[in-house]
């Protein structure tokens, strides 16, 4: 492999011995992954018989909190969209994002996420929820193994001008937090939520908004020596008021105004409060350009003395853009004020932006190209001893894909990605690259 692939220098002998003994495991014992998909496709009969469930031809057409017209199953008034998918079967060649190439240690690894999007008619009004399940495995470090569970459920209540929406959602994973913390440590998110929504002219409308998450780390969850429980158990409370008008059928534009409260389970000297408002836009799935874009303003105040605050602009977007027959782009970009782990820069700036771009090459076969950036600005707490005063860290990334299509929903691949981390403090930089297959039904 060239050394270019794995940053400058030397390509270590040890990691590249590793990652031949991984590429020798993936060949040699494709029965042993095939009875390991085989278990956990075991585990999820119910989703993969309602794959077999001939879908039904639906309207073109469809209200909010309906289902799209391209669900594949309906069984009387429940309708369902299930997806599975194999991914990351293969090498990843620094499991733990170690500084020290040396010591880097690979093992092969692969992702099985069954899914499921349902709507239940009850009345006049839908019930939906989404189901996911990732279940990834490693072969040598079963440390890192994990099942993760996310659930979410709302249902759309509509009277004559008001529309109400509660609803709630469940996350139990052992998935890296973010870009800061490299531990694969244990957390549950809880979050219950509600709004509603008064037309007061034709394509106008106000409303009101609830949020109150809860984030909980395992009692045993560590990283660098910090107990992630006493740091960053919190639970956030948000109260908004909102304002939309339609554009047109398919393009809403919308306004918030919001006031958050996070408070800190073991740690209150982390406390703050936020003020917030955005704009923005909204596209409908059937859109050429779906998803949506939102820019605003945070006034974000930490209640310790002390603890700097931030007053500035926060980005987000999360788009698609599908302008021709076999070409798809994607774009995300967000910034926001992110939680550290370390109590003396209690927080960071975070602004990043990823891309990617899908072409349908030839006949089934496509190709796909991404790339991303990520910028973490630290602030520190006045008068700590920190190594690095006015911290910022970089990670970029960039990898693609080639895929082959087999009828309208299956998808077999190949990708590659690498991503670096560059810093001031050098025990968290880090350079990993991941290659291998994808199997993707219905996504």
């Amino acid at each position: 492999m060239p050394s270019g692939l794995l940053g400058s220098g030397r390509p270590d002998r040890r990691r590249e011995r590793g990652r031949f003994a991984c590429v020798r495991f993936l060949l040699s014992n494709l029965r042993f992954c095939a009875s390991i998909i085989c278990i956990l496709i075991r585990k999820n009969l119910i989703l993969l018989v309602l794959m077999l469930v001939p879908a039904r031809a639906f309207a073109q057409t469809t209200e909010a909190g309906e289902p799209p017209p391209t669900v594949r199953v309906r069984l009387g008034p429940l309708f369902v969209n299930p997806t599975i998918g194999l991914t990351n079967a293969g090498v990843d060649d620094n499991v733990f994002n170690q500084s020290d190439p040396a010591l880097a240690q690979s093992d092969f690894t692969m992702t099985v996420t069954p899914a499921a999007d349902l709507w239940l008619r009850f009345g006049p009004s839908w019930i939906s929820a989404t189901l996911k399940e990732d279940l990834v495995y490693y072969n040598k470090f079963a440390s890192e193994r994990s099942a993760n569970t996310n659930l979410r459920l709302n249902w759309r209540i509509p009277f004559n001008r008001l529309v109400l929406n509660p609803g709630v959602a469940y996350l139990n994973t052992r998935e890296r937090p973010g870009f800061e913390i490299d531990a694969r440590s244990q957390r549950t998110e809880v979050d219950y939520n509600g709004s509603a929504e008064l037309r007061v002219m034709s394509k106008s409308f106000v409303g009101a908004r609830v949020d109150r998450r809860t984030t909980t780390f395992a009692q045993d969850a560590t990283f660098l020596g910090t107990n992630l429980s006493d740091e960053l158990n919190r639970t956030v409370t948000t109260f908004g008021v909102t304002a939309r008008h339609q554009l047109t059928p398919l393009t809403s534009i919308t306004f918030d105004a919001s006031r958050e409260q996070d408070r800190f389970e073991f740690s209150p000297d982390r406390d703050t409060d936020s003020t917030q408002f955005t704009g923005g836009l909204k596209f409908d799935p059937a859109a050429l350009v779906k998803g949506g874009a939102t820019f605003g303003y945070r006034n974000f105040k930490p209640l310790a003395a002390g603890v700097p605050s931030y007053q500035g602009a926060t980005v987000n977007v999360d788009v698609s853009y599908v302008p021709l027959d076999g070409t798809r782009f994607a774009l995300t970009v967000a910034r926001d004020v992110q939680y550290s782990y370390d109590v003396n820069q209690p927080y960071y700036l975070q602004t990043g932006a990823t891309a990617s771009l899908s072409q349908q090459i030839f006949g089934p076969v496509d190709v796909v190209g991404r790339i991303g950036a990520q910028q973490l600005d630290y602030r520190g707490r006045a008068g700590a001893s920190v190594a690095i005063p006015e911290r910022v860290d970089h990670i970029k990334s960039y990898g693609g894909g080639v895929g082959y299509h087999i009828g309208r929903d299956l998808r077999i691949g190949f990708n590659a990605d690498r991503q670096q981390r560059t810093s001031p403090v050098n025990f968290k930089q880090y350079t990993d690259v991941r290659y291998g297959f994808a199997v993707t039904y219905g996504s």
